[in-house]
């Protein structure tokens, strides 16, 4: 019934947020670079400039025993040249970056003078008031080179990020870079722009980050390339990808993947921006959204739609939230996607059931309490709640039930039970916009539920969480809650 009110339409990528810094890479090759200081710190700086293939000037009248070292060595490879007095102004014309420690605020803002009226970008160490620009903590595995910033709030924290992303980057990741770089011009020339190069660069990726040391001669991926040629020309396929509740930290790794391999994702309305931000910025997005009593697309427009993308050799993501294969149609996408010859997949997504339950430390079975677990939905194809669902079934007491879409039916479900002879002070959790910085839960009983209008949620969809499994919660009280274990009077069923 209210399939019939919107069509799929494109959505816009999300804008980027405010950046505190623009993060650059600078290429110093060849370049003449100055850094004024003798210091330890100041070595440091200079090792890092010379390594980055700058021609390094260096202004010290008194180097330290690092700096010493170091220029000793550098002064060997042509990098570094020690220029053994102080600074003067003209020291900076035609210079790249000008770097300078200085001991004092008043020579940072001397230095900061002469480098901006020699139109050169500096960086005066620890005093980020005369920075034109700063450095960040440093993931090496050049030429793929990460750098890390917090803007000088918790430094810190930015070198505990570069300690994380070490770990999870082989160091092989380098020799696999140089390889790309060494055969980028050949595999553009033998494969076509488009599907056929990114699908070889997803497989050249997936061996790199796998932890095995490259192949010294590159002809060595010439079966990957000729792989990727004898594939089927552009041949679309569709997965199906459960986007969870709505908090991002929730998607499986896999998810993920298949967000950034996707060319064109169409999602629905509760999939949060925070998930789409994950997605591979070119990925062309559709809006396909879903709402009880509000304006929807038809299934048969979406199967529609993901049919003709697939024809056209695209890699669709159907990003459902939650889970895709609890009440999310998912069935009846599998079935004309196969009948088509369309391949399918499906990633699992977090349940919204299941993410309540772990936010609120409530297991759906226990061992004293409740010995399985329904989902069931809320409502039917109409809106209201579907005609042949087992009440006698799920009344029986040992059972924790999970009702998606329940707000407005919410009543009308719990009568329905209580008819069929569960308890009316059995626990309830209405709970709304799970997992997701809203979210919000109310703690009541069976009868309660019973007795109101709805128990909608500011138009967030509702779960009715009932079962005696919930009784530990703050709010509840079973013992004290009134008994309704026999059968309300004739026509208080809803």
């Amino acid at each position: 019934m209210n399939d019939v009110s919107r069509k799929p339409s494109e959505a816009s990528p999300q804008r980027l947020s405010a950046l505190a810094r623009l993060p650059v890479f600078l290429d110093l090759a060849g370049k003449r670079v100055v850094l004024v200081g003798g210091s330890n710190g100041a070595a440091w700086k200079a090792e890092l400039l010379a390594a980055a293939g700058g021609l390094v000037d260096v202004y010290a009248r008194e180097p330290s025993a690092d700096m010493l070292a170091l220029l000793e060595r550098g002064a060997a490879a042509g990098s570094l040249n020690l220029h053994a007095r102080h600074w003067a102004p003209g020291d900076l014309d035609g210079a790249a970056i000008a770097v300078a420690d200085c001991e004092s605020d008043e020579d940072a803002l001397a230095f900061r003078a002469a480098a901006r009226a020699a139109a050169v970008p500096c960086n005066t160490v620890d005093r980020r008031e005369t920075c034109d620009f700063e450095f960040g903590a440093i993931v090496n595995r050049s030429p793929v080179v990460i750098g890390i910033s917090s803007n000088g709030a918790a430094p810190i924290l930015a070198q505990n990020i570069r300690r994380r992303i070490e770990t999870l980057l082989p160091p092989s990741l380098a020799q696999w870079a140089g390889l790309a770089q060494r055969i980028r011009r050949s595999v553009m020339d033998r494969l076509t722009a488009g599907a056929q190069r990114r699908a070889f660069w997803e497989r050249f990726s997936d061996k790199a980050l796998g932890g095995k040391d490259a192949p010294a001669d590159a002809r060595a991926l010439d079966a990957l390339v000729e792989t990727v040629r004898a594939d089927a020309p552009a041949q679309g396929r569709v997965t199906l990808v459960g986007a969870g509740p709505g908090d991002a930290e929730m998607l499986t790794l896999k998810a993920v993947r298949a967000l950034q391999s996707a060319d064109v994702i169409l999602f629905d309305d509760l999939v949060s921006d925070d998930v789409l931000e994950l997605a591979r910025r070119e990925a062309k997005r559709m809006m396909v959204g879903k709402r009880a009593r509000g304006p929807s697309c038809s299934q048969a427009d979406i199967n529609a739609l993901m049919l003709k993308l697939a024809a056209q050799g695209k890699h669709v993501v159907r990003l459902k939230s939650g889970d895709p294969m609890i009440f999310g149609r998912a069935g009846e996408e599998i079935a004309d996607l196969r009948a088509a010859g369309v391949p399918v997949e499906v990633v699992p997504g977090v349940s919204a059931a299941n993410a309540l339950a772990a936010s609120l430390g409530v297991s759906l079975t226990h061992r004293d309490h409740a010995q399985s677990v329904r989902f069931v939905t809320g409502h039917a194809r109409t809106g209201e709640l579907p005609a042949d669902l087992d009440w006698r079934g799920m009344a029986d007491g040992k059972t924790s039930l999970v009702f998606y879409m329940g707000g407005r039916t919410g009543p009308r479900i719990a009568r329905k039970l209580m008819d069929h002879g569960l308890d009316g002070g059995t626990p309830v959790i209405v709970a709304w916009s799970v997992s997701r910085p809203e979210q919000g839960h109310r703690t009541t009983t069976l009868g309660d539920i019973a007795a109101s209008d709805d128990v909608q949620a500011g138009g967030s969809p509702v779960l009715l969480c009932i079962g005696t499994a919930f009784a530990n919660l703050p709010g509840i009280s079973v013992a004290d809650a009134p008994s309704f274990s026999r059968r309300r009077a004739e026509g208080a069923g809803g």
